[in-house]
């Protein structure tokens, strides 16, 4: 996806993302967003990662670049602000724990939650 489109959307359904979804109780303001071109993140390991969210940061990454269309878009954010939502020392906790990215409960409500991609629409 082009940069100024993943932009424009990006602003446009996170408010109702926010208005979907309430604000997370660990952050004292919504989530920044921030735009790369590929993955830059030493974190996931992984260079097909389309979006991440640093909880140190309050900030949702989307590599545009991988991102498909619209509705890809949507699935992401939405994705990516469950993760806002979400208690960071639980995150962490439950890998700790032996969970990994696939059976992370984390993870499994955010892919969950991806399912409401149309409220953006």
């Amino acid at each position: 996806m082009h940069l100024a489109r993943a932009r424009r959307l990006s602003i446009k359904y996170l408010k109702v993302i926010e208005d979907t979804y309430g604000y997370s109780k660990f952050h004292d303001c919504s989530p920044y967003l921030e735009f790369e071109p590929h993955l830059f993140s030493k974190y996931t390991g992984d260079d097909n990662t389309e979006a991440e969210y640093r909880f140190d940061y309050n900030s949702i990454i989307l590599y545009y670049r991988l991102i498909k269309d619209e509705q890809h878009l949507a699935e992401t954010l939405i994705h990516e602000y469950q993760h806002y939502l979400q208690s960071p020392s639980w995150f962490t906790r439950y890998y700790n724990m032996g969970y990994s990215y696939s059976d992370h409960p984390y993870e499994i409500a955010a892919f969950n939650a991806e399912k409401d991609w149309r409220i953006v629409a």
